[in-house]
């Protein structure tokens, strides 16, 4: 929380100040894989798929002409998902996922890859630090090389 100067967290009715930890935390830590507990049950979702359960949506709407109703943050989640959606369509998400589902990949690492789309090891794990005793360079790299192609022949 020492990142986020300005914001202030409500815990318990208690408020928490920037930099103070609630008597409940735990170390969370995103590059140790260390997440709340809450999440543990939690599934990720890559951005493309995010971006398609939008447009689902906004096509159900405009069917039924409440296309005036949907929210600005809908409007803007959806332009923003749409811009940075890796992947297009549901067949080369599968693809995507059934491919790094066969990797020793915790699913935060899957959806970051997915999402972010490296185009080295090196860039994976400066930007994953769990990366880093996942795999080898090599195999990694190979990784990355097939999720690129999967990107390109969409």
């Amino acid at each position: 929380m020492q990142n986020f100067s300005g914001i202030f967290v409500f815990h318990d009715r208690k408020r928490i100040m920037p930099g103070d930890q609630p008597d409940d935390a735990t170390d969370e830590d995103a590059t140790e894989l260390k997440f709340p507990k809450e999440f543990e049950q939690a599934d990720t979702l890559l951005t493309s798929e995010v971006y398609l359960l939008l447009e689902h949506r906004r096509q159900q709407s405009e069917q039924k002409e409440e296309i005036d109703e949907m929210s600005d943050v809908f409007v803007k989640t959806l332009n923003y998902t749409r811009r940075m959606a890796r992947f297009k369509n549901r067949e080369t998400i599968r693809a995507v996922r059934t491919l790094l589902a066969t990797k020793p990949l915790h699913k935060f690492e899957v959806a970051q890859i997915a999402n972010l789309c490296p185009e080295t090891s090196e860039e994976a794990k400066a930007l994953i630090p769990s990366l880093e005793n996942k795999m080898e360079d090599d195999e990694l790299d190979e990784v990355l090389k097939d999720l690129h192609s999967k990107k390109t022949f969409q």
